[in-house]
This record gives structure tokens, sequence and C-alpha cells, in this order.
């Protein structure tokens, strides 16, 4: 059997995978990067056929031969096309691409549609029920759920991380409660940032003063929110010049070293806003930075002043 799991969802992808690899019994599990490998050594080890007759996997990831992008190395197609004329039933190959789109025009797509199987994980809407399902036989209520992902994102590697957390300590007792999450769970507190953010930028200084005092009452430290407002500017402003170029949501991900949701939150941000008005942001929050630490304005009525001054 065959598979090309593509989409920006890679931990559904990953989890696919896992799938697909349990539901057999196997020997080995062998993995290339066609950024680094020649496609032709992942279709010799599908080809190879074992003495006893045992199951394995080939993932080949970075499958960029599916869409318009190139890999770093050039690929030789033809050998895989000649491989879905005859492939070998005693191995499961497996294309991953992190990408969201495919190209559909292209020969090797169509051809690959007719012999294997072709999964989309893009951007889930139903990320409640993909929660709900991590909570495995434990009982959970859907506000109990909500309240999760809005202390913790959407990033569904870190639900998953707050997730095994809750279940651990919750051992036996199967109900998680609103108590046990605010209990257990880390507030990620770049979802409060880009609320704040979104309000300095569109200059709505009692909204952005209302998440500054709440964020203060929770002990964040003023240096700490100047920091990550820089960072989260710099963030929007890269994202939005370099895909003005040309360059993926992946990658800008990969360059700057940033997981791909991120940088999703970030591109759509940069919609909102010019070059200009992000880089004067990030100019008087380097400028209050300089005064706070001269000793010249105190670090907790800085920020504030800097918001009303909006």
């Amino acid at each position: 059997m065959m598979y090309l799991l593509y989409g920006t969802e890679k931990f559904l992808i990953d989890k696919e995978i896992k799938k697909i690899s349990n539901n057999i019994e196997l020997i080995n599990i062998n993995t290339y990067d066609l950024n680094v490998d020649h496609l032709n050594k992942a279709i010799e080890d599908s080809e190879t056929i074992s003495l006893f007759g045992e199951k394995k996997v080939v993932i080949v990831y970075n499958s960029y031969i599916f869409s318009t992008k190139k890999n770093n190395i050039e690929q030789n197609i033809e050998v895989l096309e000649n491989y879905l004329n005859n492939i070998n039933p005693d191995t499961i190959l497996i294309f991953v691409l992190y990408e969201g789109k495919i190209d559909e025009r292209k020969k090797i797509v169509k051809k690959f549609k007719e012999i294997g199987k072709i999964l989309n994980f893009n951007s889930s809407s139903n990320i409640n029920n993909i929660v709900k399902d991590m909570f495995l036989n434990y009982k959970i209520n859907n506000s109990s759920i909500n309240l999760l992902i809005d202390r913790v994102g959407k990033d569904l590697n870190i639900l998953e991380q707050e997730v095994n957390k809750i279940l651990i300590y919750k051992d036996d007792d199967i109900n998680i409660t609103d108590d046990d999450i605010i209990k257990l769970t880390n507030k990620n507190i770049e979802i409060d940032i880009f609320a704040l953010i979104e309000a300095i930028v569109s200059k709505d200084k009692k909204k952005a003063l209302d998440i500054y005092y709440e964020m203060i009452k929770c002990n964040e430290e003023p240096i700490k929110i100047i920091v990550m407002l820089s960072n989260q500017f710099r963030i929007i402003y890269q994202t939005k010049e370099m895909y003005k170029k040309g360059y993926t949501e992946n990658d800008i991900a990969s360059i700057l070293g940033i997981h791909p949701y991120r940088i999703k939150l970030a591109l759509n941000s940069s919609r909102n806003y010019n070059s200009k008005d992000l880089l004067e942001y990030l100019k008087k929050l380097a400028d209050l930075d300089i005064e706070i630490k001269t000793g010249n304005i105190s670090k907790e009525i800085g920020l504030e002043l800097f918001i009303i001054n909006l």
C-alpha cells in the first residue's frame, strides 16, 4: 500500500503515520528525506523483497515532488513512476509533505491517485474533537476543552503535552474539571501577547491596558512583556517580508526556527499592518527598553505610558 500524507497539521500527519505503522507486524521502519536523499534510494528499499516475507514501512519526508516546490537536490521522478507499475505488496510506502497544497496538475500526482491513497491534513476545524480524543476514556465537557484551548493555544503538540500532564495527575479519577485545567496547565503568555499586539496596533488603548493590567496581575514581568512584544512584532515583520518574496509558511518556519503555528498566526496578523508601522513599534519598544535599563523610567509605568501614548 502507498500513502501521500500532506498538510500543515504536522501533529495529525505524524499520528497517521503511527496509526498506519501500528496496524501491521513490522520488522523495520526506514526513513528518507528528499532534501538530502535521492528518491531512487527509497524506491530501491521499497522494491527489496524479504526472504521471509516480513512487512516493512518506508517513509519519505519532504516529498516536494508532489508540489510546485523543488527539493534541495534533483530527483528522478521516473523511478517512482516505474515503481507504481509494479509495487511491492510487502512494503508500506508513505510520502510525507508538511505543506498545505500538492500540485494536482502533475502527472505523478494523477498517477499516484490511481494506485495509492492521498490524505489531506490541513488546519482542522474540529480541534475540540481532536482534543477530546486525547483524553481517551476520561470525561471532559466542551466548556472545559475550550478553557484548555484558551489557556494553551491551538498548537496540537502543545495541547497533547498539557493533556498528558493532566492524565498523569488524575490517574484513576476519570472526571476532568475546569479546576484541573487551571491548576495543572501552563497558561501560554503568547496568546495574551497576540491579543495585546492586536489592541496596540489597532490603537484600542482601553483593551490594551485591560490586557496589560491582567498580565501584571498574573505576575508577568513588564520587561518580559516588552521583550515578547518586540519578538512578536519582529516575527510579524519578518514573516510579512518573506511571504511577499514567495516563501511558504513552512519555509519561513524552517528559516526562523519557529513552529509553523506561530508563523500562521504572525502571517494572519501581518495582513493588517504595514511594514513601516511594524518597524516603528520595534523602535519605540527598543527605546523604552533603554529608558528602563538606564533608570529614566520605572518598568511598571514605562509600558503603560507606551500604550497610553499610542
